[in-house]
């Protein structure tokens, strides 16, 4: 892209092109004119001495058409600028001064065509080249002065003219080439900040469109003139550009009006009827002509998660730190307490020691527990063969749980492949398969593991259903949060550190809605892992 410093260098834009242009098709109207003048001789409104019309008829015919040729080379081959520009102006002296001497000399006016010539060469031109034609033109006058000189009496008042006429065509030559340059420098600057405003709305634009929260700008009448998608969402706006914010939403309508009659920067919460989504909205008032008004919508709901998020984040860390602390004493404790059982002083204190080991090991499991959290970041996902490790987990499981082999029965489609790591995958299962065995009825195919392809292509669904009461309504929304749990020897961890693992593993643990009992769904992928 050139810049101004390229005219001092002698750079050619595309603003010298135009103004070139208009500078020929000036020349094609005074040759039209010049022309019809001297084919109409005589007559009345012939500008040029009558008694040379064949002359003059010659001379304009010629400079008419090179008028035309340059006008076509020029749109035809926008190449060599300074020398199409020269020979125009060549041709522009050579063609004036002959009309000159055969008008009578400088007396006849045309000298001032001269003068505009070299102004127009001088807004178009470049350089020392404007003083080269301004030397030109003021040599074809003094050789034309000098002519009728030796032809004719010495004129002295004639060389006096040529003078003040060649004095004249250096300063309009130089005054011309400063403002033609100080012209298209504004121009070509004008054109960059263009260029840079564009841009910047670019820019703008497209950051207003990846924003989280809605953008609205209203007038001041409640019209909305613009909105960014994350809006749309929010409010259900059309793609209209504009409508009435009132339509889309009255309660927020009403708070804008409302917010215009007393102007605050406290927000407004509202809920849009489309989405139902509860919002906060925040007017802002704009310095533009028409006062517009910016609204910045954010959804409460959004912000109500990445709230639990970091609270859950601090939580983690907090109770990392904790179990670390703990784990030590604990396995002390334990340790003197199993070494105690051994003496077996008394029933009464046999059982009180039960108590303590039983609870030092659910505070073991709790600490287990909360440390596993910290290792979801360490997942190493593989291809596992469902048809194949499922079966043996199964047998491994009964086995340590001490349930009966048929109460866990197995169901297998399509490719089922999951990919996982299979450390998470065994401690996720052995969670869900866990919470399955203690609320079904515990009888031959009580629990079943079902295994199929996903709804969508490359995913694989497995499912864990029991024959049990189920999960109520109440509690659906409160399965996966920490240390929830409705078993009196529960942590509250399990479901939730599941579903943490699922999600590093690119997989989702969901409660699905089923006819008997309860049904946990994992869906990941079932393609090969990348």
């Amino acid at each position: 892209m050139l810049t101004i410093a390229d005219f001092s260098a002698g750079g050619v834009t595309e603003t010298h092109w135009k103004s070139l242009r208009y500078f020929n098709l000036y020349r094609f109207l005074v040759a039209g004119l010049l022309f019809l003048s001297s084919f109409l001789q005589p007559t009345p409104y012939a500008i040029l001495s009558p008694d040379r019309g064949l002359l003059h008829f010659a001379i304009t015919s010629f400079y008419l058409l090179q008028t035309t040729l340059a006008l076509v080379a020029m749109h035809r081959f926008s190449r060599r600028f300074n020398m199409q520009l020269s020979v125009n102006v060549l041709i522009d002296v050579l063609v004036i001064t002959v009309l000159i001497h055969t008008g009578g000399g400088l007396r006849s006016g045309l000298g001032v065509m001269l003068l505009v010539t070299l102004a127009g060469s001088g807004l178009v031109g470049q350089g020392r080249l404007v003083l080269f034609y301004a030397a030109l033109a003021t040599l074809a006058v003094l050789f034309e002065q000098s002519y009728q000189a030796l032809a004719s009496d010495f004129d002295a008042a004639g060389f006096f003219q040529a003078g003040v006429f060649s004095a004249g065509f250096f300063a309009v030559a130089i005054s011309a080439r400063l403002l033609g340059r100080r012209v298209i420098a504004n121009e070509e600057l004008a054109r960059q900040r263009g260029v840079d405003l564009e841009n910047q709305t670019l820019i703008s634009q497209r950051v207003i469109e990846e924003m989280q929260d809605g953008v609205l700008v209203l007038s001041q009448n409640g019209w909305v003139k613009q909105h960014n998608p994350r809006a749309e969402g929010l409010l259900g706006l059309s793609g209209t550009p504009e409508a009435m914010l009132s339509s889309y939403s009255p309660e927020l309508a009403q708070g804008f009006f409302d917010w215009r009659e007393r102007p605050s920067d406290a927000p407004l919460l509202v809920r849009s009827l489309v989405s139902g989504m509860q919002l906060r909205a925040r007017f802002v008032a704009t310095d533009s002509s028409e006062r517009d008004v910016l609204v910045y919508l954010e959804d409460m709901g959004r912000l109500q998660v990445q709230a639990q998020q970091l609270k859950l984040a601090a939580l983690g860390r907090l109770t990392a730190n904790i179990a670390h602390e703990i784990r030590n004493p604990l396995s002390a404790i334990s340790h003197a307490g199993e070494l105690m059982l051994e003496e077996r002083r008394g029933e009464v204190h046999e059982r009180l020691l039960r108590i303590v080991l039983d609870n030092t090991q659910r505070l073991e499991r709790i600490v287990s527990d909360v440390l596993e959290l910290g290792r979801r970041d360490r997942a190493h996902p593989e291809s596992i063969d469902l048809r194949e490790s499922l079966p043996l987990f199964v047998e491994e499981f009964a086995v340590k749980e001490k349930v009966a082999t048929d109460v866990i029965r197995l169901e297998f489609s399509g490719k089922a492949r999951l990919c996982f790591d299979r450390s998470h995958f065994h401690q996720v299962l052995w969670n869900l398969l866990g919470n399955a065995v203690r609320h079904s009825r515990c009888v031959a195919g009580s629990v079943l593991l079902h295994v199929q392809n996903g709804a969508q292509s490359g995913q694989t669904e497995l499912h864990v259903i029991d024959d049990g009461l189920g999960v109520g309504d109440a509690q659906r929304e409160q399965i996966f949060e920490p240390f929830f749990t409705t078993h009196n020897r529960g942590t509250g961890l399990g479901l939730y550190i599941a579903r943490e693992l699922s999600e590093a593993n690119g997989a989702r643990l969901a409660l699905q809605d089923s006819a008997t009992g309860a049904d946990f769904c994992i869906v990941g992928r079932g393609d090969e892992c990348q």
